[in-house]
């Protein structure tokens, strides 16, 4: 591991926005915060979104300069990436940013029932071929999991370059009849003007200097509506 990385997991430890239980604290067991993030973190009770898969943070730190009034946690299994987002949101004085360093198979763990009002998932690895679908974070298993702590009507975004992922979760949307808000497959063309979409990732930039057109869903999961697998 080089100087740079080991420093940045060193100067994450001290920071105050970031939590960083160890796997054995949260695999099947509550972290202190789940429920309490209104009246034990934030100190409010604005909406919570969440961005899981985070990276460097680019979503999770544009949408809380964009939105003040709402909170964000911006959850990530990679240390190093993550230190970015979270020393940018120290440094700009976001304090409705919040970061989680844990696997995101742990994070029914840190919310209770409806504690979640959206979710962000930007960028994740789309895992390709019909026989690793059950890998990817908008397979049933997933889906299903969220509904555990987002609101009833929770709203889930997707936005990615790969088509084949954004197909998948059309598919599954569209089967299980939940509303599909927005879908776009060239968001930056057909969406020009969406402040929200216009935020970009480190890899989302590279994607589109690659000639890549981005994708973007956006629906609502039915808290009672359990979500099955395409036939």
């Amino acid at each position: 591991m080089g100087k740079n990385k080991l420093a940045r997991w060193a100067e994450l430890g001290t920071f105050s926005n970031v939590l960083q239980p160890p796997g054995e604290e949260v695999k099947n067991k509550d972290h202190p915060l789940k429920g309490k993030w209104s009246s034990h973190f934030f100190l409010n009770n604005n909406p919570l979104v969440v961005e899981l898969g985070c990276g460097k943070g680019e979503y999770t730190t544009g949408l809380s300069r964009k939105f003040p009034d709402n909170n964000y946690i911006g959850v990530d299994i990679k240390g190093a990436r993550m230190w970015r987002g979270a020393k940018t949101s120290r440094e700009q004085g976001l304090n409705n940013t919040a970061f989680i360093r844990t696997r995101i198979e742990f994070i029914s763990s840190f919310f209770e029932s409806g504690e979640v009002d959206e979710i962000w998932l930007t960028f994740p690895d789309p895992h390709p071929g019909k026989k690793n679908a059950n890998k990817r974070l908008t397979c049933p298993w997933f889906l299903n999991m969220y509904r555990n702590f987002v609101k009833d009507k929770g709203i889930i975004h997707l936005k990615t370059d790969n088509f084949e992922l954004f197909r998948y979760t059309s598919s599954l949307a569209e089967v299980n009849g939940l509303n599909i808000i927005r879908s776009s497959t060239d968001v930056h063309n057909e969406m020009p003007g969406d402040e929200i979409l216009k935020i970009k990732t480190h890899y989302e930039n590279l994607f589109l200097h690659e000639g890549s057109k981005i994708n973007y869903l956006e629906f609502s999961l039915d808290k009672n509506k359990e979500i099955l697998p395409l036939p």
